[in-house]
């Protein structure tokens, strides 16, 4: 059964086909980019995950997981091992509806992150749109211990590097040879100085996709506005990552779902911030 809930409606909808070519994604996921179809069957993805319009130097953050029924955001280190075909196509269309794709040092270190691929005919309707042909990675780290030689930097994109004072110089100059680097606080990356530096530069719609730590900042400091999920048919088991690490919150952050989707008993759900 694959349908669509939101609110009260049911929609019914039939097995779409990617159809096309592979290619390797940035995170190192490898999906069908000869379609950009955003359409599950009968369900309209472009609509289902389409962002409200924002106002110069306004930021909308969406955070993208996906996770096994028990909670795990990865196995063996990897969060491809999770999600299934219908899972890479909304991973794909979230990112080419993003302006720009928020990610932690650790997560680019271990999904070995390469470029945003978009197809030409989405490359046209985001300058259409008047995004960017292609949206850039912006990398958080503080301690920058980032490869200036891996794949990322090899883009035709510029990546972004968010970092901060405290930063080893030696490590910053060499990445300034392949990145924008923005210093975003003293001794650790202050997110909401890291966001406005990114809205500034017309970047507001920021797609994160991890690392626990980086999602667990951004939701703790109030500045998580929406939270995608899948969440895979399958127990991982203990001892792995979840989608947030570090202290202990004050307050626990309350979601209103906005949306669930379902094919082939992996649930797709969509929570706003209240």
């Amino acid at each position: 059964m694959r349908h669509l809930l939101s609110g009260n409606a049911d929609v019914a909808a039939s097995t779409h086909s990617a159809g096309s070519a592979d290619v390797t994604d940035g995170a190192g996921v490898t999906t069908g980019a000869g379609t950009s179809s955003g359409a599950v069957g009968a369900v309209d993805l472009d609509a289902c995950y389409r962002l409200p319009p924002l106002a110069a130097g306004q930021v909308h953050v969406r955070s993208n997981f996906v996770s096994s029924v028990d909670g795990a955001t990865e196995v063996d280190g990897r969060s491809g091992a999770l999600g299934g075909s219908a899972d890479r196509r909304v991973f794909r269309l979230l990112r080419w509806l993003a302006d720009v794709v928020l990610v932690g040092a650790g997560t680019v270190v271990a999904e070995d992150y390469g470029p945003v691929i978009v197809p030409p005919d989405r490359r046209e309707r985001r300058v259409a749109a008047g995004q960017d042909a292609v949206p850039p990675v912006a990398v958080v780290s503080a301690a920058l211990r980032l490869d200036p030689s891996a794949r990322l930097f090899a883009a035709p994109v510029r990546p972004l590097v968010l970092t901060c004072e405290a930063a080893p110089p030696a490590r910053r100059k060499a990445l300034a040879e392949v990145a924008d680097v923005l210093v975003c606080g003293e001794r650790r990356v202050d997110t909401a100085v890291a966001l406005r530096a990114l809205g500034e530069r017309g970047l507001g719609r920021v797609l994160c996709e991890g690392g626990p730590s980086l999602h667990a900042d951004l939701a703790d400091a109030g500045l998580l506005d929406e939270l995608c999920v899948t969440i895979a048919p399958l127990l991982a088991g203990p001892d792995h990552l979840r989608m947030v690490r570090g202290r202990r919150w004050q307050a626990p952050l309350t979601m209103t779902l906005s949306q669930v989707l379902e094919e082939d008993g992996n649930l797709f759900l969509r929570y706003l911030r209240r």
